[in-house]
């Protein structure tokens, strides 16, 4: 799967992106340690900060010292406009490719997408 082939901080990034946009946390909310995000998905914690770093460049998470890290005011909307971008660019080509080579019609897309 095309996940797997990525590098773990990236999948970790992916994973704190959904608790973002998802509203698992929200802005301002802290976010899980470095060690207890490690811990609950088996990584190294020096990969997972790698994962927060990514968050820190982009002005995403704010650090308390002391304190923790925190989701930055404005972040969710921030990362949802950014990672529209990134789906539409990068991700939807290859899925309308693939749809269009298996002459999937919108009806039957509709129909599986739910649970």
């Amino acid at each position: 799967m095309f996940h797997e082939e990525r590098p773990v901080y990236l999948r970790l990034r992916d994973t704190i992106a959904a608790m973002i946009l998802d509203g698992a946390v929200r802005d301002g909310d802290p976010l899980p340690s470095v060690r207890s995000l490690a811990a609950e998905h088996g990584a190294n914690p020096l990969t997972v900060a790698k994962a927060y770093q990514t968050f820190q460049d982009e002005g995403l998470i704010i650090v308390r010292r002391g304190v923790g890290m925190f989701v930055a005011q404005g972040a969710s909307a921030r990362l949802r406009t950014a990672e529209r971008r990134d789906f539409l660019e990068n991700r939807w080509p290859v899925i309308a490719a693939q749809i269009r080579r298996l002459d999937l019609d919108l009806e039957e897309l509709v129909e599986h997408a739910s649970p």
